[in-house]
């Protein structure tokens, strides 16, 4: 079978496993986002039992491959009675795990605003969340769009372990058609190209985003 007669033939496929791949990827990036923003604030409160807990957990996920974590959560989970959806557990891991990445990207953004900026608001005496809404975000997120955008193709990429917890994504999908057509390198080529794709659309957008933050700044 030809490259072209796989792609005609398993086009549903390929584009259901597209599907799945932008969805899942998608939310867990939400998550993995929010998650990562409040370990990083919480990193910085003057409370040390909360910031070495969030020292801890950036360090377990850092340390810890990503297979590890879905194996842990999917497999795992049923012998402490957590049965999760393999979709659901997919978003949950790979979330779970991107935001330790996304805690240190936003932490070192906060440090690189001029430690002047604050001085300088607190002594309006502006509250500590109008400081962080009005002052450290804004300039934190104009710092670390490159890195951001960088980490979100990371969690794309790793989006191709989640085939392991039987989530029907692109990997999971080549994997289905080699089985039926015994032809490896077809569908693999055909799933790189479509990874491609979404890839140089997300960095696009990444590099979209910092041509207008630098040309506002």
């Amino acid at each position: 079978m030809t490259f072209f007669e796989t792609i005609s033939q398993y086009q549903p496929l390929f584009l259901s496993g597209a599907y799945a791949t932008l969805y899942v990827t998608s939310l867990a990036t939400i998550l993995a986002l929010g998650l990562g923003l409040v370990l990083s604030l919480l990193n910085g409160v003057s409370l040390a039992p909360v910031r070495w807990l969030c020292r801890t957990y950036i360090e377990i996920m850092r340390g810890t491959p990503v297979l590890i974590v879905l194996f842990m959560l999917y497999y795992g989970g049923p012998s402490i009675g957590l049965l999760l959806d393999p979709t659901f557990a997919g978003v949950v891991g790979l979330g779970f795990y991107g935001a330790a990445y996304f805690a240190e990207i936003f932490r070192a953004g906060f440090q690189s605003i001029p430690r002047g900026q604050i001085e300088a608001a607190q002594m309006l005496c502006l509250s500590r969340a109008t400081i962080v809404l009005r002052i450290k975000l804004p300039q934190m997120l104009r710092l670390i769009i490159p890195a951001l955008f960088g980490q979100i193709v990371m969690m794309f990429k790793e989006s191709a372990l989640l085939s392991i917890i039987t989530v029907n994504e692109l990997t999971k999908v080549a994997t289905q058609i080699v089985n039926e057509t015994s032809s490896l390198a077809e569908p693999y080529i055909a799933v790189t190209i479509i990874y491609w794709v979404i890839i140089e659309a997300v960095a696009l957008c990444g590099r979209s985003l910092e041509r207008r933050f630098s040309h506002g700044a």
